[in-house]
């Protein structure tokens, strides 16, 4: 089978990166857990927020790995408890949101089971930027020619 790649066009110079990040998000497994909330809080400030219930502070990792930020969470089952009916299962997890360029993770927290990772995102500016455009060189031997009209009458 082709692969069809958005990012064929002429006008589109340098989203190499970008065809990259789309074929990462393709392959990241949605399992559903754990469930999170995505969130704006602020004018450039983001919050994600992960249902973690059960796990500990000690249980869970927040890094960023290549653009992207990743989530673990790991229990381990305790041997010293006798459970007459286990519903809730020691598991283990990750979760991974791929993070545009610029986007800062300035912090996490654990508050009731659920785990906030606040992010920033910078204000986008407008940019101008004017180009010179400098004369062509004349290609006869790199020398310039200039062509005189007479008026005379002779």
């Amino acid at each position: 089978m082709t692969r069809v790649s958005l990012f064929n066009s002429p006008l589109l110079l340098g989203f190499e990166q970008f065809e990259r990040t789309l074929d990462r998000i393709g392959k990241v497994p949605n399992d559903g857990y754990p469930p999170y909330n995505i969130e704006q809080i602020g004018e450039d400030q983001l919050r994600i927020t992960l249902a973690v219930a059960g796990f500990s502070d000690a249980d869970l990792s927040v890094q960023i790995e290549d653009n992207q930020l990743v989530v673990r969470g790991k229990q381990t089952d305790d041997k010293e408890r006798i459970f007459l009916h286990r519903g809730i299962a020691a598991r283990q997890f990750q979760r991974a949101f791929v993070l545009a360029e610029g986007i800062e993770v300035t912090g996490a927290s654990l508050d009731n089971g659920l785990l906030n990772v606040d992010l920033r995102r910078p204000v986008a500016e407008t940019k101008v930027r004017t180009i010179a455009i400098a004369p062509a060189a004349s290609k006869a031997n790199g020398k310039t020619t200039i062509d005189v009209a007479s008026d005379v009458e002779g």
